[in-house]
């Protein structure tokens, strides 16, 4: 990775591609997705739970077709490029930082039959390697948060919109009313300095010259999903210890218990953000 990405990106890359944060993943939230789900009770599945968030953002977009192209900012295993694939019959290119996840988001979807439709780019959405008005959606979740130069990326998913094209996205946010300081444990579990805000969103999309056309605030799930992923981790924690050290459990369940104690004390954000060109 080049020394001119940011030091979160650095960072998160080297996670994503650890074997025990792959393993972890894969495992825990369902093989598809790695980002927050909708939940319709506290015993939901996770990867039910995770399907419904796409479902949900997939319902946003103007009509899409087969000769649409979709940007997956952060794709991580592909789930979401591959539902588009089938539901619209759109090209997906799924850009993601993580090499692991990439391969395999490559084998799913070569197994799904989608190679056709999905194009899969080891890069960085700090500097999207995209000519610029090339896409008739830009799409992400719950990537955002790990760039240490979010205006960057915001202004780079803008960049490569067609005009008229929608910019549809969730990220864990801190509230707009977020006390100082009172974050610092969840910042310093994930490396980062800061973590965006629903006026600091608004705010990028007003300079950018974007309508936003709906922030669907959804912050309980984000409560109900880390706690799901926590009593699952908990429950699951014998068979994972053949796969995962303990010593990364204990880390997660440790950095999962501080996001429900900042969901739950009304210091974060979540929901869907639809913007237009």
């Amino acid at each position: 990775m080049s020394d001119a990405y940011s030091a979160a990106v650095s960072t998160a890359r080297d996670y994503y591609n650890s074997e025990d944060a792959d393993n972890f993943y894969f495992m825990i939230w369902g093989g598809q997705d790695i980002h927050i789900g909708l939940y319709q009770s506290d015993e939901d599945a996770i990867a039910d739970a995770s399907f419904r968030t796409v479902e949900r953002m997939a319902s946003l977009p103007a009509a899409l077709g087969t000769h649409s192209r979709v940007l997956d900012m952060g794709s991580g295993y592909g789930g979401a490029a591959r539902y588009l694939a089938k539901r619209f019959g759109c090209h997906v290119t799924a850009l993601n930082l993580s090499e692991v996840e990439n391969d395999r988001n490559r084998q799913l979807s070569r197994e799904h039959g989608f190679e056709a439709q999905i194009k899969v780019v080891d890069g960085n959405f700090e500097d999207l390697p995209f000519e610029d008005e090339s896409f008739d959606l830009v799409w992400s979740q719950d990537a955002f948060l790990h760039s240490g130069a979010r205006e960057k990326v915001f202004g780079e998913a803008v960049r490569v919109m067609k005009p008229g094209a929608d910019l549809i996205f969730t990220d864990p946010m801190q509230a707009d009313d977020c006390p100082d300081g009172v974050l610092q444990p969840i910042l310093d579990r994930i490396h980062l300095e800061t973590l965006g805000s629903p006026g600091f969103y608004r705010t990028m999309g007003d300079q950018h010259g974007l309508t936003e056309a709906a922030f669907h605030d959804l912050t309980p799930h984000l409560v109900n999903h880390y706690a799901r992923v926590l009593a699952e981790t908990k429950a699951r924690e014998a068979d994972l210890g053949d796969r995962i050290s303990q010593d990364y459990l204990e880390r997660m369940k440790h950095g999962l218990q501080r996001w429900v104690d900042g969901g739950s004390r009304g210091y974060l954000s979540w929901g869907i953000f639809h913007f237009q060109g």
